[in-house]
């Protein structure tokens, strides 16, 4: 096992790797940036390093510095968290000639996974459905015109070399297509550094759903259930759920086995999360592989029992996963996660500033994943997310009520957060139903706005 860990991030997933750590009796070094000096990672670590000022290129995102702060604690190993470097091949081939320990998949792993296109075809190699597209990067508009009179009006343009809703523009004629195709390039290069775009057909008001993977370094994979994920704004995340109430069992098993080869024969490592659509026939169709741990991980963790950070730390150490999940483990009851932000629950317009008063919620089937706390700041530099909210139940309806009495109990004073826009969610009829998809929220906002109108016409 590791002697000593260096964690790459900041925020409340590094102060969970901490834990891990702390559970498994690893020394720990954090870096921070200069906004991030009174941040609880650096309390809680074993050793911290400034590795330089708020901008994440000149601090958390810097490579060199990051490996210099490795080398001078003499870590064993870096995990990276998710975000910034976690998906970095660079970094983590620069962490093998180091002879650094990357706690996450290879490097040349990492690269394949990251150009869709590439995870497209070993996905179709291995059975996993696919959704209709091209075969590689589009060389040319005139290209992009002819796939999509072939696939048909509408399609999704989308960036290969990275996502988070950056490179995406949807195209419902042909006419904006070359517009739309030079945009999609113009901010995926500005965004990944590279202005490769692949096309897709556009599924409408779909489900997004993703099956949570662990595979060791012995050529052993596990499927670990899945994560409903289709609450979301513009391509970002606010709600996940696990288990997905729309995915029946056979689907499930038929996908999970299909991934189990796919991810065996890429030869992946350690965590990751292979992320699909699924259409109103209840069809579902690969579109990626996030080669790292989630955001959303929590909700797989408390329906499984399983601590996927400790896990991805003991695989990375070498052990095989007989060791680590001694049977294939069943998802027991239901859970959510509600994703607290700094930013207004309407317009969501960001909120940094400081905490002037917290409150926790707590209680049985209640977890919060946060590094808040009283008189602490939430910088402007970074993602607005404040903490993590989870809730776990027998069922989805208990789940859901833990929830809403978690969310009432939680208490955030000096910025605005979108508390009081789960609490909408979680009393929305077609939530309640589970009958939703990734335009909810868009439904959501219309409805208010048109309850709104009504109340002042009647003024």
């Amino acid at each position: 096992m590791f002697r000593k860990i260096l964690i790459a991030n900041r925020g409340e997933i590094a102060l969970r790797i901490i834990c891990a750590c702390k559970d498994l009796g690893i020394k720990t070094v954090a870096v921070y940036s200069e906004a991030d000096r009174h941040s609880l990672h650096v309390r809680f670590a074993d050793e911290a390093v400034c590795i330089g000022p708020a901008k994440s290129s000149l601090s958390y995102l810097d490579i060199p510095k990051v490996i210099s702060a490795a080398e001078i604690t003499n870590v064993d190993a870096i995990h990276p968290g998710y975000g910034f470097l976690s998906e970095n091949a660079d970094f983590a081939e620069v962490c093998d000639i180091s002879g650094i320990k990357f706690i996450g998949p290879r490097p040349a792993v990492i690269r394949e996974m990251g150009l869709k296109q590439r995870a497209r075809a070993i996905m179709e190699q291995a059975g996993v459905p696919i959704l209709p597209g091209s075969l590689g990067v589009l060389a040319s508009a005139e290209e992009a015109l002819q796939l999509a009179d072939s696939i048909r009006y509408p399609v999704m343009l989308k960036a290969a070399a990275g996502g988070g809703g950056r490179g995406m523009r949807i195209v419902r004629s042909e006419a904006e297509l070359p517009g739309l195709f030079a945009q999609a390039q113009a901010e995926a290069a500005a965004a990944f550094d590279s202005g490769d775009i692949y096309m897709e057909k556009l599924v409408e008001r779909p489900r997004h759903i993703e099956f949570q993977i662990l595979a060791d370094e012995h050529g052993h994979v596990e499927v670990l259930g899945e994560r409903e994920c289709s609450i979301q704004r513009r391509h970002q995340k606010l709600l996940e759920e696990s288990p997905s109430p729309s995915l029946s069992s056979a689907l499930r098993s038929s996908v999970a086995d299909g991934l189990r080869k796919a991810m065996a024969e890429i030869g992946y490592t350690n965590a990751g999360t292979v992320e699909f659509l699924m259409d109103a026939g209840r069809e579902i169709y690969f579109i990626e592989v996030n080669a790292r741990i989630q955001v959303e991980h929590p909700v797989t963790e408390l329906v499984t029992g399983l601590d996927l950070v400790k896990a991805q730390i003991r695989i990375a150490a070498g052990e095989r996963l007989a060791a680590i999940l001694p049977s294939v483990p069943c998802v027991c009851g239901h859970a959510i996660e509600c994703r607290i932000n700094a930013e207004h629950p309407q317009t969501f317009a960001p909120s940094p500033g400081r905490i002037t008063a917290l409150n926790l919620p707590g209680g049985i089937g209640v977890r919060v994943d946060t590094a808040a706390y009283t008189d602490g700041v939430i910088p402007p530099y970074y993602d607005s997310l404040v903490a993590k909210l989870i809730t776990h139940g027998q069922d989805r309806q208990e789940a859901i009520q833990r929830m809403k009495r978690a969310l009432s109990m939680f208490v955030i004073e000096g910025i605005e957060t979108s508390i009081s826009l789960h609490e909408e969610i979680l009393s929305d009829e077609d939530f309640l139903a589970g009958e939703f998809d990734t335009t909810f929220l868009t439904r959501l906002e219309e409805r208010r706005n048109r309850k709104d109108v009504s109340q002042a016409a009647a003024l």
